[in-house]
């Protein structure tokens, strides 16, 4: 039996990206169950699949995983081959922290440059607090990048947790333009050309729901 991962609108859901996006990287099996957001009945409808009343959630057999974060760690103990976080203790740690990090933080960024796929890249004017979000993520993705080049296109060099968890700003960072630097720069471009990731912009641009809170 195959696993099943509850997700919202691709168009706006970055939670729902992440292990999503995970997922996909792996070839790992799963079915896929879509809940529009922000409808009459999403929270009803949610809660028949996850005691949060949020997604995404994993279901695999008799267990449910809720939380983005917790669902990779799960999917990293079942399927240990994936190699999810980086092999040496000192970089799994630090690989740890900015996930963390990404799934705590940053909440300037977020409330103004919402997730939306359809939206065509373009600027937009940003009060002060989105730029200290812009500039640390900058570092995080720059500092990443220089010390693991060698080693592959992403955070660590391979494809790790860290990457799913900031997959969703890399396409902030297009989608808005946000100015930053050439290591960051190119880790976005990275992220862009993941072709998991282009299959999920593509099926977002194509639904047709509207949440005006997302919207600009």
């Amino acid at each position: 039996m195959s696993m099943t991962l509850v997700i919202g609108n691709k168009n706006y859901s970055s939670w729902s990206l992440r292990p999503w996006l995970f997922l996909k990287h792996h070839g790992i099996i799963f079915d896929e169950v879509k809940i529009s957001l922000a409808q009459a009945d999403s929270k009803s409808r949610i809660l028949g699949f996850s005691p949060s009343g949020k997604v995404p959630v994993l279901i695999d057999g008799g267990l449910k995983v809720w939380d983005s974060l917790a669902i990779m760690e799960y999917l990293a103990d079942r399927f240990p081959e994936t190699q999810a976080w980086p092999q040496e203790q000192a970089e799994r740690a630090f690989a740890r922290s900015i996930s963390a990090e990404m799934h705590a933080g940053f909440p300037a960024l977020r409330a103004h440059c919402g997730m939306n796929c359809r939206r065509p890249p373009a600027a937009k004017k940003l009060p002060e607090e989105v730029r200290n979000d812009i500039e640390r993520i900058g570092q995080i993705w720059q500092q990443c990048r220089k010390q693991y080049w060698d080693r592959g296109p992403w955070l660590f060099g391979q494809f790790t947790i860290a990457d799913a968890m900031f997959a969703p700003m890399a396409l902030r960072f297009h989608l808005y333009q946000l100015d930053t630097n050439a290591e960051a720069r190119g880790y976005v471009n990275a992220v862009l050309e993941h072709p998991a990731l282009k299959e999920w912009v593509e099926a977002g641009m194509q639904e047709l729901e509207v949440i005006p809170a997302y919207e600009d």
